[in-house]
């Protein structure tokens, strides 16, 4: 049988734990040369509205024979590019029917090629991104770390401050976004989730002053950390290519990326241009910054390269580009625990295989 879940599901099944081992596994394997990935791919059309959205459709995919599963993610989206603040920020609109959005996670096993399940991605995308920002925490930030500014308080920034707390002694925590309300209501929210207090201030400089891990995680395009606040021994990690501005990571000590992609494939319709394929922007920020020289997570986790070598560096890690593998290794762990605890529903396997030769 092939086993769908929903989001609800995948939430009530997951620990950051269990993600952080099951990505650290497939990154070894990966390094070894065992586990496979592909870059992200982007197809880009108009949408014929007058919003200057664009319809994205993206997938990414990968295997961990270690683990026995390969898997898809595709993305059906419209984008948009509003500016919130003093920032660009790269906005998903829930179009679909019921003002909904729509991502998708196809699994498979690697042992005989069936179909196992069908989820959405949104709860494996929130916890694949804390579990590999914790996984360069573990690798880059030093072993006494202990207090954490979060700039960002939206989706993703609940699994960020969860895989910090799940490889190191965390403290005390201090939270900025632009929203008072935002920030307040997520401060009360980590702080009952995680038994640390989270505590709202009212500037960026309040949730970093003195911080020894600065956790970035939001939706611009633009850069939100910048040279003027980096401190010696401290470990600023980002969750997309432009938060930490060009002139901090030049700064660095050390910088590691997550693969090392940087940017996806992208094939774009004629007179179809995404903001954040713009110069400075998203993908093309911090083109003046050599990043041939950067260790990768898969490298360091291996011991093939170190991520910090004193107390007193400075170091800064990137999530460049998601990968397919990720998916795999996550939405298995998901799998796995639904089985034994009998949740989601189950379908014919029959209905996604054929005997018709493909």
């Amino acid at each position: 049988m092939t086993l769908v879940l929903s989001n609800e599901d995948v939430e009530s099944l997951l620990t950051m734990p269990e993600c952080i081992a099951a990505l650290e596994s497939a990154y070894r394997e990966l390094h070894a040369g065992d586990a496979v990935t592909r870059r992200r791919s982007d197809c880009m059309t108009s949408t014929g509205r007058d919003d200057g959205s664009v319809y994205g459709f993206k997938t990414m995919d990968g295997v961990v024979p270690g683990l026995g599963f390969s898997a898809v993610r595709l993305n059906s989206d419209i984008v948009t590019w509003p500016k919130v603040g003093n920032n660009r920020r790269r906005v998903k609109v829930p179009s679909a029917p019921g003002g909904r959005y729509v991502g998708l996670i196809l699994l498979f096993s690697t042992a005989n090629g069936e179909p196992l399940a069908m989820m959405p991605d949104g709860m494996v995308q929130r916890m694949r991104v804390g579990a590999t920002n914790g996984l360069g925490a573990k690798c880059m930030a030093r072993e006494d770390a202990s207090d954490i500014g979060i700039l960002g308080s939206g989706f993703q920034a609940v699994s960020q401050l969860q895989a910090i707390c799940a490889v190191r002694k965390v403290k005390r925590i201090r939270c900025f976004s632009p929203s008072p309300e935002n920030r307040t209501r997520f401060a009360a929210q980590m702080s009952e989730q995680l038994g640390v207090e989270v505590v709202p201030v009212s500037s960026t400089e309040d949730a970093i002053g003195g911080a020894d891990v600065v956790m970035c995680s939001t939706n611009s395009i633009e850069a939100i950390f910048f040279q003027q606040w980096m401190e010696p021994g401290m470990h600023v990690s980002s969750i997309k290519m432009p938060e930490i501005d060009e002139a901090a990571l030049k700064r660095a000590d050390r910088v590691g990326l997550h693969f090392g992609h940087q940017s996806p494939d992208v094939v774009a319709a004629r007179g179809v241009e995404a903001e954040d394929h713009r110069p400075g922007l998203g993908w093309q920020a911090s083109r003046g910054f050599d990043f041939s020289k950067s260790p990768k997570l898969p490298e360091m986790l291996a011991g093939a390269a170190v991520g910090r070598k004193s107390d007193d560096e400075i170091t800064c890690f990137i999530n460049d580009l998601g990968l397919g593998l990720q998916f795999a290794a996550v939405a298995g762990v998901a799998w796995r625990k639904a089985k034994d605890a009998g949740v989601g529903h189950e379908l014919p396997t029959d209905w996604f295989t054929e005997t018709v030769h493909p």
